[in-house]
């Protein structure tokens, strides 16, 4: 059939048969589609939308448009997370080795920073010497020993996904669950899972603003994966405020290690959303039989400094420091600038415009506008206050680590107008905590 049939087909609203999506797949790949052709098809997506059945098909051809990963003889479960993206969002870099210590395995493909959002291939890269792009057999021999390896996409791995999302980041047609979904779980299924837990988050500094978009986004992940033949759990998690005390790439490795280490209180959001996701992940593994069980052994794998140790042991592995967990100081490089976003009045800290922090940092050179950039990893903030803090005229909100006084004082700048201080005329505290996981999906609730 003809490119413009199939896309005919799609833009007068009827559903694309199985053997349309996969000659537009063969397409993308072989190049026998032009980028028009791509770009009309995605906007007719976008217009139209797609049924489960539809999107189950375009996530299975763009998975079987490149290698498959297999991982015969594991002895433990296959397991994985995926973010939807967020600021401060670091959780990755502490599920994995924790999934690790509790028995599972993690070959976790990453990405890199999008818009106003953190990549964790970016954060690793602050680590001096690893390799965040190892061939086959060097990320096969790094799971396998320490029981976790994060890298990025390789050019093998559902490249028809990679084409295309290349056409739909510009053309406005990013913004289609149906195509987001087969694009997350191409890639997951192609690295050969036995199970997922997806975290979607929501608010203000997510690409999902509203309940109502995450739950479609969440539905929509748990039932496709599901008809494509992989377990999966989606959480609902709150993006209203910067996760963690940290945003930036160095500086967020810097607080993963502290975390997995036991250095000081771990920040009560972070954890909750890190042992969420954890335990979802032992149950559909079969290694726990409820997330109650799973917390406790998640808490030991902490606590006994195990997860800590697979984390090194990663690292070390992928070509990183063999004593970066002992020295982190010592590799992960420092701003030359820290200065305090002072608090321009006194109040409670109510609101942050979360976006608008992150984009602060990708300004700072923390991120990239456009593919080409040069990310400085030194840079961003520390010591971020939560919402509910109660701050006196000129206290420090966060700590700016800049590359020279003038970006610094910009971002200050910037950032005072975020922060958002309030009381009532009492002066007595004015803001309300929001659950940190708002909603669980799961198969039995999205049948496809």
């Amino acid at each position: 059939m003809l490119a413009q049939e199939i896309i005919r087909t799609k833009r007068d609203g009827h559903a694309l048969s199985t053997s349309q999506i996969d000659q537009f797949v063969r397409g993308l790949v072989d190049g026998s589609w032009s980028e028009g052709q791509i770009a009309a098809l995605g906007m007719a997506v976008f217009l139209r939308g797609m049924g489960r059945n539809e999107c189950v098909a375009l996530t299975h051809a763009m998975m079987h448009s490149g290698r498959v990963m297999q991982w015969h003889d594991m002895p433990g479960p296959v397991l994985d997370k995926h973010s939807s993206g967020g600021v401060g969002d670091k959780v990755s870099l502490m599920l994995a080795p924790l999934i690790a210590a509790c028995g599972g395995y993690v070959p976790m493909i990453s990405g890199r920073g999008l818009g106003h959002t953190g990549g964790t291939c970016d954060k690793f890269d602050a680590i001096p010497g690893y390799n965040i792009t190892p061939e086959p057999a060097l990320f096969d021999h790094a799971v396998r020993t320490a029981g976790c390896a994060i890298i990025g996409q390789t050019a093998d791995l559902a490249p028809a996904d990679k084409r295309f999302y290349a056409t739909r980041d510009v053309t406005a047609t990013v913004e289609s669950v149906p195509l987001i979904t087969a694009s997350i779980l191409s890639k997951k299924l192609a690295a050969g899972l036995q199970g997922l837990v997806m975290d979607v988050k929501c608010g203000n500094g997510a690409f999902a603003d509203s309940l109502g978009m995450a739950q479609e986004l969440a539905h929509s992940i748990v039932a496709v994966a599901s008809g494509a033949g992989l377990t999966t759990t989606a959480l609902i998690t709150d993006m209203n405020q910067v996760l963690g005390n940290t945003v930036g790439n160095a500086l967020e490795v810097a607080e993963a290690i502290a975390y997995l280490r036991g250095d000081g209180v771990r920040e009560p959001r972070q954890h909750e959303v890190t042992l969420a996701l954890c335990a979802e992940l032992l149950v559909l593994g079969g290694l726990a039989n409820d997330t109650t069980a799973a917390r406790t052994k998640l808490q030991v794998a902490l606590d006994s400094g195990a997860a800590a140790a697979h984390f090194a042991r990663m690292v070390a592995a992928l070509g990183g420091p063999s004593d970066l967990m002992e020295r982190p100081g010592a590799y992960l490089a420092c701003a030359p600038v820290v200065v305090p976003v002072p608090a321009l009045r006194a109040g409670v800290l109510c609101a942050m415009q979360t976006r608008e922090i992150g984009m602060t940092v990708v300004e700072m050179g923390g991120g990239r506008r456009k593919a080409s950039d040069a990310i400085d990893h030194r840079v961003g903030l520390t010591r971020v206050q939560p919402l509910g803090t109660q701050l006196q005229r000129g206290e420090p909100m966060a700590f700016v680590h800049a590359a020279d006084l003038p970006s610094a004082e910009r971002a200050v700048a910037q950032l005072q107008t975020v922060f958002t201080l309030n009381d009532d005329h009492n002066g007595a505290q004015v803001w309300h905590a929001a659950p940190t996981v708002l909603d669980t999906i799961s198969s039995t609730s999205s049948a496809v």
